[in-house]
């Protein structure tokens, strides 16, 4: 089965910064959108940033400017890049991909298990 893998979470202060990463691995014959959603306790999970294969990307208007999403196709991987956080960034991220398995399958959604990441001030 196809999995995606978070890393990068964790604790920061306020005005810090954070990496967060996401490697998919297993039966992939193409990936289109990588994002990453955010759920935090008492909200429900919103849009973070979304990346396409050809690099247009989208952000939540709570982290334009402050964060920046990326991506590695050669790795089948997804970034994060978190600056000025603040406490509010407070969440668990989730990370997102739309997958093709096989060239006769559809196109199904792939989520990660999550990555705890707690800002503090």
């Amino acid at each position: 089965q196809v999995q995606l893998v978070e890393s990068g979470g964790g604790l920061a202060q306020a005005g810090g910064s954070l990496r967060l990463s996401c490697a998919a691995s297993g039966s992939i014959f193409s990936i289109n959108d990588m994002g990453w959603y955010r759920q935090a306790p008492g909200k429900q999970r919103e849009l973070v940033a979304v990346i396409i294969s050809g690099g247009s990307t989208n952000y939540a208007d709570s982290v334009k400017g402050r964060f920046t999403i990326s991506r590695d196709n050669a790795k089948n991987t997804v970034y994060l890049q978190m600056n000025s956080l603040k406490p509010e960034d407070t969440a668990i991220y989730y990370c997102h991909a739309n997958i093709r398995k096989r060239l006769w399958d559809p196109v199904n959604d792939y989520w990660g298990q999550g990555t705890q990441v707690t800002v503090s001030s």
